[in-house]
């Protein structure tokens, strides 16, 4: 099973950055808004110059092409790309097993529809979807959640959560809300320009 390991990574002026996620384990990150959160999922995604190295299972990512790398290590950003005008264009190869639309409250009709048609929470929920249909070793979540009610935040966290025991995928979440970190991840770290402190988990309040 995979196993992420990141050493001595900086970008910008940030860094560096030493991080271990055991495969099956979601690590949640949190920090203020512009720390760098996203570009630190980016550099670990090989998406932007950087210094240090992230590899899965120790296989580093300059030992393979990054398109490669990329595949094992899916990135689903904040804000997702759509490149064609129809939804079912950006699945080429259906959906994965138990991961369609139906799971996250979509109709199978879906597919037919222009991405413009699209609401911004519809479009978080099938970026997650499309990610999963590759299969990646590796997931890094950038606020995966942050355009979903409450249903649709549960039915994300459940997906997530199923498709991380099925594979023993590692995960990282970043999110702003310490509440849902408490319910995903299993320890929780805060970014830092000069390094990754330790977090406090937050149970959710009741009703």
């Amino acid at each position: 099973m995979p196993r992420l390991s990141v050493a001595a990574l900086t970008f910008l002026t940030h860094g560096p950055y030493d991080l271990t996620v055991e495969a099956g384990e979601c690590v949640g990150l949190m920090g203020l808004s512009g720390a760098g959160k996203s570009l630190f999922l980016r550099a670990v995604a090989d998406l932007d110059p950087h210094g240090g190295t992230a590899a899965l299972d120790g296989v580093p990512a300059e030992a393979m092409p990054a398109p490669a790398w990329r595949r094992k290590v899916g990135l689903m950003p904040a804000t997702p790309v759509w490149w064609h005008p129809r939804v079912g264009d950006h699945f080429p190869a259906g959906f994965a097993q138990g991961y369609t639309p139906e799971a996250v409250a979509l109709p199978e009709e879906v597919t037919n529809w222009p991405v413009g048609r699209l609401s911004a929470g519809e479009r978080q929920r099938l970026a997650l979807l499309r990610l999963l249909a590759r299969r990646p070793a590796c997931l890094l979540l950038d606020e995966p959640t942050a355009n979903l009610d409450r249903r649709g935040t549960a039915r994300v966290e459940a997906l997530v959560a199923r498709y991380r025991e099925a594979t023993g995928a590692p995960v990282v979440w970043v999110a702003h809300d310490p509440a849902q970190l408490g319910r995903v991840a299993s320890r929780i770290l805060t970014l830092e320009a000069a390094g990754l402190a330790p977090g406090e988990l937050a149970a959710e309040a009741g009703p």
